[in-house]
């Protein structure tokens, strides 16, 4: 059943959508943030010490692709966040996502390719080029941010493995450790989280693999070690914390498409004349901003992206 508020409050203004699908389950998060929040009295130094930031990445290149536009503060990045692994609430990724260990840290690319690899994550940032990509951040509740991204271009890894002709998708899997993300004890969505892109989606320039911020590694609440960025999607096609990169002939399965595909689906495109069911998203607030502006078609990269998408619905295929 869904559950509407009253028309006179704006949804993405007082709650998370999670809250919505549930109320059962509503209930069971609560109890698990008041657990969570007696332990982060305990954790409190870890916790406090991951807002200090990351470990300085070296090497980092400017990128042409990024925005000239301001960029959101540290402190608003790595506080405000989705991460249901962690808790419903924005600020629970902060306070709970210290016990997650990102090292050692391997990442799997298998599937439809001809040299199926296991990255481990440093080799990795090692052995690639790292460049800061400042883009937008649109997610669907109507906020944005402006983001320093360190990251890797998609395309130099999905080269190396070489993908079969067969290969038309890409699948992405997050870890899967209930004891270290308490959020994956509850069924607000079905674990583990996945995500996918098309492969020409996932090998466009702009399409990275995020293993920092404003220059040092991801703290845990950011997605750490590696998450995926395609600046022209909504949030939530920036799968986090990614252990597994998969090609495939099919069309993969998507975590929200999944738990409500009558409000998410496949491509998660922006695109401000299709409205969300319980909210407009012709508008958006910046994080740090008190006024509203108007939400950009591809969050501004329509330039560069809307080819991909010649002749398809963007309202059917949304």
């Amino acid at each position: 059943m869904l559950i509407k508020p009253p028309s006179d409050i704006p949804s993405p203004e007082i709650t998370s959508e999670a809250h919505y699908h549930s109320r059962r389950t509503f209930m069971r998060a609560a109890a698990a943030a008041a657990a969570g929040a007696a332990a982060a009295e305990l954790a409190g130094p870890v916790v406090r010490a991951q807002g200090q930031g990351g470990t300085a990445l070296p090497g980092v290149n400017p990128s042409p692709f990024s925005t000239s536009e301001t960029r959101t503060g540290f402190e608003e990045i790595t506080s405000y966040n989705n991460f249901y692994e962690f808790g419903l609430d924005k600020e629970d990724p902060a306070r709970y996502a210290g016990t997650l260990t990102t090292r050692p840290w391997t990442v799997r690319v298998d599937g439809l390719v001809r040299k199926p690899a296991d990255y481990a994550i440093d080799d990795l940032i090692k052995a690639s080029r790292l460049e800061e990509r400042v883009y937008r951040l649109r997610c669907v509740e109507a906020w944005s941010m402006v983001i320093p991204w360190v990251g890797v271009p998609l395309a130099e890894v999905i080269k190396r493995v070489e993908p079969l002709g067969s290969a038309k998708y890409v699948a992405f899997t997050t870890l899967l450790r209930p004891k270290e993300m308490p959020g994956q004890r509850s069924n607000v969505l079905e674990w583990p989280y996945v995500e996918g892109l098309r492969l020409d989606e996932a090998m466009h320039p702009l399409t990275i693999l995020a293993v920092g911020l404003y220059g040092k590694t991801l703290l845990n609440q950011n997605g750490a070690p590696i998450r995926l960025v395609v600046p022209w999607k909504y949030g939530f096609k920036s799968i986090k914390s990614v252990v597994r990169i998969q090609f495939t002939e099919k069309q993969p399965p998507t975590s929200w498409n999944r738990s409500a595909s009558q409000e998410y689906g496949f491509y998660a495109n922006v695109n401000p004349e299709v409205s969300h069911p319980r909210w407009s998203q012709a508008r958006e607030r910046r994080i740090g901003e008190f006024f509203r502006r108007p939400t950009l078609m591809f969050n501004g990269y329509g330039d560069q992206v809307a080819s991909l998408y010649a002749g398809m619905d963007l309202k059917k295929h949304y």
